[in-house]
């Protein structure tokens, strides 16, 4: 429904259109402020909001706190822990439902440029109401509300930047990828060490004068930006002439997809309790030293996201060397590598908590070290791939819709975190953690178990023992 962009032979940026640029420093801002806000908010609660002279000032806390009580603890009384676990998990998890509506607002009302401003207006708002006890509710939703304008538009203006039949556009997104952790790496380290050295509010209203950057980037590029697809009337009228019925096979793997979810959200689970329980734990529990320099918690955001762009690099590179040699497994396949891998890593959170408890003193900071370096070549395995899992598979008449459910499994693995949070306080943290490793290996075994029963189904192919595909030379 996007027409051929006019500035589709500009090679201005690194051999990409200007639009580019725009959109990946608008991306890498926003995700500052985002991850810059996202790594102080449980600890922010836990040491201040939610104690006594605070919380009482929060405006709607007594709703919200019945709610999430209700929600996440069956409606028992929670902790300050796992009340602030449980509104990591609401908050984190409605990030991800909120782009559906940011999409349908962009489609039929704004148009995706007014959608976006709409978006990173609420977000500054959000992150300047941070810094007021009474208003942070307010401030959460703003913050949700604008994320979700965000999240999908401007992914979908980069996309628009490009023809249908320009190579270009997957090399695109690797930058605009890379634009993002980059606002991830130095997001929490700017807004942790003003949140936690000076105080949560400068934290906040760091993250605040970062959207307002990206702002202000994205509306000094308008020019540059591909032009809104039609909308209304008229969008429906192309819909209607291009629509494509649907087999009954095409049925069957868009069921098989809708399934799958659960396990991928199970997949997460250890990735993604990283900005939840695991900056809790890691605050009282960790030797939080490297090489004898002291080591902000927040900065373990930071720590993480380098050696996500690192071992993302690496397992790309690893493939490619692997399959010039081997047959290079399908995308289920490697959902279930990932898996096991990141299972490994969070294992060595519960050996370094076992041994400290023995040992009386704090889990060693190597540990982490090995949890993360796992951890990320797991995730590499499994987010990124999953998503391409569901662009190939998904039939062309429902493609966009099946990708837009596909982000409903952060919805439920965020949840998922949000709940499993509160289990910090009431069991050992070796159990806390053997707990996640168990809930993502299970999900490795599922992706084991659909690749043999529906592979033929899900990728195109008939699965059979590794010996006959490797006999009669079938790239899997």
């Amino acid at each position: 429904m996007t027409a051929v962009p006019s500035n589709a032979d500009d090679r201005s940026f690194v051999g990409h259109p200007k639009g580019l640029a725009i959109l990946s420093f608008t991306e890498a801002w926003e995700r500052f402020s985002y991850y810059g806000m996202t790594t102080l908010l449980v600890l922010y609660m836990t040491k201040q909001l939610l104690l006594p002279g605070h919380a009482e000032h929060v405006a709607g806390f007594d709703a919200a706190r019945w709610f999430l009580q209700h929600t996440y603890g069956g409606g028992k009384v929670l902790s300050v822990v796992a009340l602030a676990s449980a509104i990591y998990g609401f908050y984190s998890s409605t990030v991800y439902l909120t782009p559906i509506f940011g999409g349908l607002l962009a489609d039929y009302v704004l148009g995706r440029t007014k959608t976006v401003i709409l978006g990173a207006c609420l977000m500054a708002l959000g992150h300047f109401l941070m810094a007021f006890d009474v208003s942070f509710l307010i401030a959460l939703i703003c913050l949700m509300l604008g994320a979700g304008c965000l999240k999908g538009n401007l992914a979908t203006q980069v996309g628009g930047l490009y023809g249908a039949t320009d190579n270009r556009r997957a090399d695109a997104f690797q930058i605009y990828y890379l634009g993002i952790n980059a606002g991830v790496i130095f997001g929490p380290m700017v807004t942790g060490t003003l949140g936690e050295k000076v105080a949560w509010h400068y934290g906040f209203g760091a993250a605040g004068l970062g959207m307002l950057v990206s702002l202000a980037v994205y509306l000094a590029g308008r020019r540059y930006l591909p032009p809104d697809p039609p909308r209304g009337a008229t969008a429906r009228a192309i819909a209607k002439a291009t629509r494509v019925p649907m087999t009954k096979r095409e049925w069957q793997v868009v069921a098989l997809l809708v399934l799958l979810l659960p396990v991928l959200a199970l997949s997460i689970v250890g990735n993604n309790q990283i900005f939840n329980a695991y900056l809790l734990w890691a605050d009282s529990s960790v030797d939080r030293h490297l090489f004898g320099m002291p080591i902000l918690t927040t900065w373990l955001i930071s720590v993480d996201s380098a050696v996500s762009v690192g071992m993302l690099v690496l397992v790309v590179w690893f493939w490619r060397q692997w399959a010039k040699r081997f047959p290079e497994p399908d995308e289920i396949g490697k959902l279930a590598i990932g898996c096991f891998i990141g299972a490994a890593g969070v294992v060595c959170l519960a050996v370094g908590s076992s041994l400290a408890a023995v040992s009386g003193h704090k889990v060693a900071f190597g540990w982490l070290l090995a949890f993360h370096l796992l951890n990320d070549i797991g995730f590499a395995n499994v987010l990124p791939v999953g998503l391409a899992f569901y662009t190939r598979s998904a039939p062309k008449a429902m493609a966009g819709f099946v990708v837009g459910l596909y982000y409903l499994n952060l919805w439920g693995g965020n949840t998922l975190v949000g709940i499993l949070g509160g289990f910090l306080e009431k069991m050992p943290a070796a159990q806390f953690w053997l707990l996640h490793a168990g809930l993502v290996a299970v999900a490795g075994i599922v992706f084991l178990i659909v690749r043999l029963l529906f592979g033929h189904l899900l990728i195109g192919v008939a699965v059979q023992p590794d010996f006959v595909r490797a006999d009669a030379g079938e790239v899997p």
